[in-house]
């Protein structure tokens, strides 16, 4: 008698019918790809005017740095203010 395989040895019936598009497949030209703005950054962000490069696409790249460092200092604040906190004991 032996011992019965456990996995299925047929292939499992394919879930669409057809294959998927490749990216090669699409033309190069087509109006979802958009221009190419990969030279004109690299300009932007090689350019020696002293400001980091977080910082070279003007008042959003500000606006969000800025967010962020808020955000850390107050995350870090609260936390500081928790752990003080966790620290004493319970009055009874």
């Amino acid at each position: 008698q032996g011992l019965k395989p456990v996995v299925s040895t047929e292939s499992p019936p394919l879930s669409f019918g057809t294959t998927s598009k490749l990216a090669s497949d699409f033309p190069a030209t087509d109006s979802f790809l958009g221009k190419n703005k990969v030279p004109d950054l690299q300009t932007l962000f090689q350019k020696a005017d002293g400001l980091p490069v977080h910082l070279k696409r003007g008042v959003p790249d500000k606006l969000l740095y800025r967010t962020t460092m808020a955000l850390t200092v107050g995350g870090t604040i609260y936390c500081l203010i928790a752990l003080y906190m966790a620290s004493q004991p319970r009055n009874q």
